[in-house]
Order: C-alpha cells, then structure tokens, then sequence
C-alpha cells in the first residue's frame, strides 16, 4: 500500500502510529507529498480531490482518504483492536477521536492563518476563536486522561498525537500547565515505540 504523507502532519501520524501498533507499517510505502491549503498538490488531487494528506492507495489501487478511514481500514485488514466492537466503548472512544481530530483542525487553521496568509490578511479574532476551541479540547482530553491508563485504542492514539502537535506547532499555549494529568499520561503513552518512531523533528 502507498500512503502520501508529510512529517509534520498530526493526522498521517496518527495513521502511522496504529500501523506500527498492528504490525502494519512494513506493508506502507511512505510517500512524501507536499499538501498545501492553497498550493495544492497535483499528486494527490489525482486520487484525493481535497489533495490531503494522510491518503491511502490499496493493492487493488482504490484510494482511501481521511485519517479516520484510514485508520478503521488498517484496523480491519490487522485484525487488531484499535476500535472497540459496536457499543457504547466504540461510541466512547468515536467521541474521543472526533474531539482530538477537531482540537487538531483548529491547530491547524492557527498555523495556516500565520504560516500561509499575508499579514494583513490574518484575523486575530480567528485565531483567538481556534484558540478557544483548543483550550476547550483539551479540557475535555484532561478530564478524561485519568481514565486512559495503558490503553492503546483510538482514541488514546489521537489524543497523543493531539498533544504532541501542540508542543510542534503552539509551544506557547502552555498545554501541560493547563492540563497536568494529561501531561503525566502523555509522559508515558508518548514513549511506546510507535509514538517515538512517529515523532516529527
């Protein structure tokens, strides 16, 4: 399988972590891509139109694109447990995902809005608003890291590489002050070898 991917994106690691998880990430030929929210790659358009990455090219060279579809492929074709069976557990940990996967697109839209736009462009309300959704996020993730333990499913995958992006890309925010037992369960989830070996430079 091909995957188009960049570095530094949150969302192809977390796609890279469940593959290294479920003993995947051999059968992955990493593709470097240069996605862009204005100069689009024409690489990537071709099978994705959004032009995004993480995307997926199987065997049989259908595409897969979004790092949740991704991920539920991979956790299919691995037999692992990366998402719970039907019930409220899968619906637990869909949350937990779409909260991580929505602190990222705000962190995101931050680095784009002072990254990709000219200066006189650039909103300091819409980045303050991101900004809010970010502190909220990770209110949410707080709250809830005194359950994660040792668990290694969806949702503690993109709740890591969620955090993770916050120390690349918005030192500033402070997040371990704002959340210290998210701070502490990420001290440990962050070391599993499929998180080091993901680690953006």
């Amino acid at each position: 399988m091909k995957l188009f991917y960049a570095k530094t994106s949150p969302f192809v690691r977390k796609v890279l972590v469940v593959a290294h998880e479920l003993g995947l990430f051999e059968r992955l030929e990493l593709l470097p891509a240069a996605a862009h929210p204005i100069n689009r790659d024409a690489t990537i358009r071709a099978q994705n139109p959004l032009a995004q990455v993480p995307t997926l090219i199987l065997d049989d060279g259908t595409a897969l694109a979004d790092s949740r579809v991704i991920c539920e492929y991979l956790d299919h074709l691995g037999q692992g447990g990366v998402f719970p069976a039907p019930g409220p557990a899968r619906w637990a940990a869909l949350t937990a995902q779409s909260t991580g996967d929505g602190l990222l697109d705000a962190a995101l839209l931050c680095v784009y809005e002072t990254r990709v736009r000219q200066e006189s462009e650039r909103s300091p309300a819409w980045v303050g608003g991101q900004r809010e959704k970010i502190v909220d996020a990770l209110a949410r993730i707080e709250a809830a890291a005194p359950g994660l333990g040792e668990r290694v499913d969806i949702a503690s995958i993109t709740y890591g590489c969620a955090l993770g992006y916050l120390d690349l890309r918005l030192p500033d925010l402070g997040w371990r002050e704002r959340a210290p037992a998210a701070a502490a369960w990420y001290a440990g989830f962050g070391e599993r070898p499929s998180m080091q070996a993901t680690r953006p430079e």
